[in-house]
């Protein structure tokens, strides 16, 4: 074929596309419909994966199954809004790696809402000033984000969806690395990246910054410095990219999770999470955690932390496999109610890499 015959291929495929997108469409909305008449959540994360399964199924390339992920996501982010007039809380402020999470998880079409702590995003989705809320809760080289677990002693709040993001760590600048004088930096990205800093930026100054989104505006601002943060940051504030996935550690990955109000029903592949307390008696906790071996259910976390309500009382949190409505799951968390204070069930929700 020559280049005009592909070009006119190309224009008539773009026509069907078009179409059927706009067919596609109005069988979304019609569900949204049905859905709003049902009092039904209108973000639905198991039908999501069931789709981003089917399609990545049926692909025979040349597009690969993450590119193919990615468009159906902005179709879907976009049916989305169509829908209802939906916003996300994030923990922010804008263009960090939570706000590229949010981003990540429901595409470009929703209205995104900054908070300023973790706390505040979790009162604008209980306060339903917010329809959903995004939070980062472990990296796979900090650990776990302990004020996130904090949070759910109180809050009714559950966990609807989780995200898995690779943390791929810019150096930006809008001077040559040879110049660059000074570092704006969070403490956490330069944790992540202190071995590479030490080889390539060894007599350079450290300044730290509340978030990478402001060390990038710090950087943006003064001649002669960089800083360190995702590449979202670097276009908000205008900075090239000198060095990409300079991490110390190749697997950098961080877990958000989406809180909402209403658990999503079973996907086949579910994670569950849960919250409890333990008798204050020797061989407590063990006992609890034999359930999971009874019922041949996979633990798959387990954290600690202090009550702060007694000295020396703490809660666990855990993750198992499963969805709480799975028989062998029910069962498990029955069993446990024996042998706790108290289990609270955080959420059950669909499992990604």
């Amino acid at each position: 074929m020559s280049l005009s015959e592909h070009r006119q291929a190309i224009d008539q495929l773009d026509a069907q596309i078009v179409r059927l997108l706009n067919e596609r469409t109005r069988h979304v909305l019609a569900i949204g419909d049905i859905k709003r008449q049902a009092g039904e959540e209108i973000y639905a994360p198991h039908r999501e994966k069931a789709v981003f399964d089917r399609v990545c199924a049926k692909n025979a390339g040349p597009i690969t199954d993450d590119q193919l992920r990615a468009i159906y996501r902005e179709i879907m982010s976009s049916a989305l809004a169509l829908e209802k007039t939906m916003t996300i809380a994030y923990f922010g402020p804008e263009a960090t790696f939570t706000h590229q999470a949010a981003i990540h998880k429901f595409g470009s079409s929703l209205n995104y809402a900054s908070q300023k702590t973790i706390s505040d995003v979790f009162n604008e989705v209980s306060k339903q000033n917010a329809d959903y809320g995004v939070v980062p809760v472990e990296n796979s080289t900090e650990g776990v984000v302990t004020h996130t677990l904090d949070m759910f002693v109180d809050s009714e709040l559950k966990i609807v969806s989780q995200i898995v993001l690779n943390i791929q760590q810019c150096l930006m600048s809008n001077s040559p690395l040879r110049k660059v004088k000074k570092l704006y930096v969070h403490p956490q990205s330069y944790a992540q990246c202190r071995g590479w800093l030490a080889k390539n930026l060894p007599r350079v100054e450290i300044v730290e910054a509340a978030s990478n989104a402001r060390s990038a505006e710090l950087a943006a601002q003064d001649q002669l410095s960089a800083s360190l943060g995702g590449a979202l940051a670097a276009e908000k504030y205008g900075l090239k990219i000198l060095a990409k996935d300079i991490q110390d550690n190749t697997v950098n990955i961080t877990r958000f999770i989406v809180l909402g109000r209403h658990c999503s029903p079973p996907s086949g592949d579910d994670r569950t999470s849960l919250m409890l307390s333990v008798a204050d008696k020797a061989g407590a906790l063990h006992e609890a955690i034999a359930v999971f071996r009874q019922f041949k259910i996979n633990m798959t976390k387990i954290e600690s932390r202090p009550s702060k309500r007694k000295a020396w009382e703490y809660f666990f949190f855990i993750d198992c496999a499963g969805h709480y409505q799975d028989e062998r799951v029910t069962k498990a968390i029955q069993a446990l109610g024996k042998h706790c204070n108290f289990v609270k069930i955080l959420g059950s929700y669909p499992n990604v890499d």
